[in-house]
């Protein structure tokens, strides 16, 4: 029972955390959408396909709403605030352009 216990909790702390991507991620001025999508999603959204890096609702399929997304976070996804600019503008392109839109 202390071992259901103990992985009970451990599995609830890791979904309050969220994934251990940094949260203090700044991408490089001149990183592509691609780039900072490696480096700071993929931890957490690993691609489906080599075409299609996520599956979109259509709540969230459209530049906006993805910057505002990664900006703010989520209960479960850490808030990416130092992207930012031209930085947030390539990596919600990125998404958009390489996501399936789910109905």
């Amino acid at each position: 029972m202390k071992k259901l216990n103990c992985a009970l909790t451990m599995s609830a702390l890791l979904i309050l955390v969220g994934c251990g991507a940094s949260k203090d991620y700044t991408p490089p001025a001149d990183a592509s959408g691609e780039t900072i999508f490696s480096s700071a999603c993929t931890e957490c959204h690993k691609p489906i396909s080599a075409n299609v890096a996520m599956v979109l609702s259509e709540k969230v399929a459209n530049k906006e709403a993805i910057i505002k997304k990664f900006q703010s976070g989520s209960m479960r996804m850490p808030a990416f605030k130092n992207i930012q600019g031209e930085a947030a503008n390539r990596l919600a392109e990125y998404v958009l352009t390489n996501s399936q839109v789910s109905k």
